[in-house]
């Protein structure tokens, strides 16, 4: 009556992807930042690890606020340093930063 017979029409331009390449560039940005961002920073916690695991007494250190010296003791979470003639202070471990070769302060 009014309304006329329908046909279907096949679709000329189907993509054969799928839409994978549409999603190429957002897959391509997640891959760059785990190579520059995430990677780096996993390898630095676990040297750092590292390096806290390794403390022992007689170790010359620096902290996160500059501050130098020689360890007297050392326990679960804190480190006794010593950064003058009998003067010690309590450093959390997570604060050491570096590592210095042994007989450094003594040419300072």
């Amino acid at each position: 009556m009014l309304i006329s017979t329908a046909h279907a029409q096949t679709a000329a331009t189907t993509d054969p992807t799928g839409g994978l390449m549409q999603l190429l560039p957002i897959i391509l940005m997640f891959v760059v930042l785990y190579f520059l961002m995430i990677r780096p920073q996993m390898k630095r916690t676990k040297e750092h690890k590292a390096l806290i695991e390794a403390l022992a007494k007689g170790d010359e250190i620096v902290t996160g606020g500059g501050i130098a010296g020689r360890i007297t003791k050392v326990s679960e979470n804190f480190i006794g340093l010593e950064i003058a003639n009998a003067v010690e202070i309590q450093v959390q471990k997570q604060a050491v930063t570096l590592l210095l070769p042994k007989g450094t302060l003594k040419a300072l």
